[in-house]
């Protein structure tokens, strides 16, 4: 049975930050190790949370070991011939080349499983993430809880110095609970140049009405 190739495929695990999708990757990786499959799995080179350069780390403490990469051509020349499982964490920091990646290594008869981050701090499609849920055969959306209201979160929430991040802000910033939450539609805030404009400009008025009464 082990010399049979099984058909390839791409499974996508998105969603927003502490939704488990680490956890996730890792618990599919442990029971392929379990079914004696050749397992590989690689992560962003950015993603050093938890002091965990060379392994796949959750929130909750678990983990397995992995390859820092800094671009999906590498994973692509790191592939081993005989590996029957690639796992890639954090691929919303990868290069759009992921997604041609991810499909020659399932021509390749591999299943590829990938964990990421669909949407940035804005709640805009981060790096490849759109594409790779595309072109997979399954994607698994996981969803937090929204810590201010309880709801489902959809949203990531980036906080500096505790307050919300402005949307000209940088898109990648890495951090976890101290720098952001998870949080749905209607309590993530993302302040503009133009509304931090506008409030000045509706205080300089208010201000200059007052005056003009006394």
């Amino acid at each position: 049975m082990d010399g049979e190739r099984r058909p390839g495929s791409i499974e996508v695990i998105a969603g927003v930050m502490f939704a488990g999708k680490s956890e996730e990757l890792i618990r599919r990786v442990r029971r392929a190790v379990i079914a004696r499959r050749r397992v590989q799995v690689f992560k962003s080179h950015l993603d050093s949370r938890y002091a965990a350069l060379y392994s796949v780390t959750s929130h909750d403490g678990r983990e397995v070991d992995a390859n820092p990469v800094d671009s999906s051509s590498e994973i692509f020349r790191l592939v081993r011939p005989d590996t029957q499982l690639v796992a890639v964490d954090e691929a919303q920091f990868l290069d759009h080349g992921i997604v041609a990646v991810a499909a020659a290594l399932a021509g390749r008869s591999i299943r590829v499983i990938l964990a990421g981050t669909d949407t940035d701090f804005r709640g805009e499609p981060f790096g490849a993430m759109g594409d790779l849920m595309a072109v997979a055969e399954r994607v698994d959306k996981l969803q937090a809880i929204c810590v201010v209201c309880g709801d489902l979160a959809c949203r990531n929430q980036r906080l500096v110095d505790g307050r919300p991040a402005r949307y000209d802000a940088p898109t990648i910033m890495i951090g976890g609970q101290e720098s952001y939450e998870a949080r749905c539609r209607r309590c993530h805030t993302v302040p503009r140049v133009d509304e931090d404009q506008l409030m000045l400009v509706n205080t300089l008025n208010a201000v200059n009405s007052v005056n003009g009464e006394q």
